[in-house]
């Protein structure tokens, strides 16, 4: 009897273990395929309309100040649909929590570097995630039609995020070169992505939110 007790509840664990992982799959690949009918080319995106802004996603910066390599590329996608009259304001958004640590001031540099105008650069100092940057941009920055540009692995996700927003979202990916590390980053993005769906439907307040700064002004309001 006490077998048979053994077999049922390993069955059960069993049963439940694989509804599990066909749940984090399931939610996976939803998340993507909401994600991927909004993808569209460079060259797509200048046929969209009244885009508020270009909001770039930050990530890594090297120790001497410069963009990793998978920030450089998302700003030179950026800067590329910038040029292209896809939207006149850029949004950098990335983690500034510490002194000692800041994407945003980096990515507006650069751009400004390839000339781009400061006051058509806005900062989010408080994007520390994905979904705190989506939260902001519609938030704080009274964006309602973006463009989200990031590697498209990340993208599916961003722009899963902009729609449970009712934000007006298309996604330019910033795939130039298969990065190092990839199959790692597609694997934590599998979590991430199941995190998400459940943020996105909860929707917790963001570390900080703050006054209105509408992306349609001067993006030197940003500046620290």
């Amino acid at each position: 009897m006490k077998k048979k007790a053994i077999k049922i509840i390993a069955l059960i664990l069993a049963i439940l273990a694989i509804l599990g992982i066909g749940g984090v799959f399931g939610i996976n690949a939803y998340v993507k395929g909401v994600g991927k009918k909004l993808i569209v080319t460079p060259e797509g995106a200048t046929e969209l309309k009244n885009v508020d802004c270009i909001l770039v996603l930050g990530c890594g910066v090297r120790d001497d100040g410069t963009p990793s390599d998978m920030l450089r590329d998302r700003l030179d996608r950026s800067l590329e649909l910038y040029f292209s009259g896809v939207a006149p304001k850029l949004l950098m958004s990335g983690d500034h929590g510490r002194v000692e640590y800041d994407e945003v001031n980096i990515m507006k540099q650069y751009a400004i570097d390839k000339g781009v105008p400061s006051e058509d650069i806005f900062m989010d100092h408080a994007g520390f995630s994905t979904y705190e940057s989506i939260y902001r941009a519609k938030e704080i920055f009274c964006a309602d039609n973006i463009v989200i540009v990031t590697q498209e692995y990340h993208l599916y996700r961003a722009l899963y995020l902009a729609k449970s927003f009712g934000l007006e979202a298309h996604g330019v990916s910033s795939d130039y070169y298969i990065y190092q590390g990839q199959q790692m980053r597609e694997i934590r993005e599998i979590l991430a992505r199941n995190k998400d769906f459940f943020t996105a439907i909860f929707k917790p307040y963001p570390t900080y939110l703050g006054e209105a700064i509408p992306v349609s002004g001067d993006g030197n309001l940003t500046n620290d």
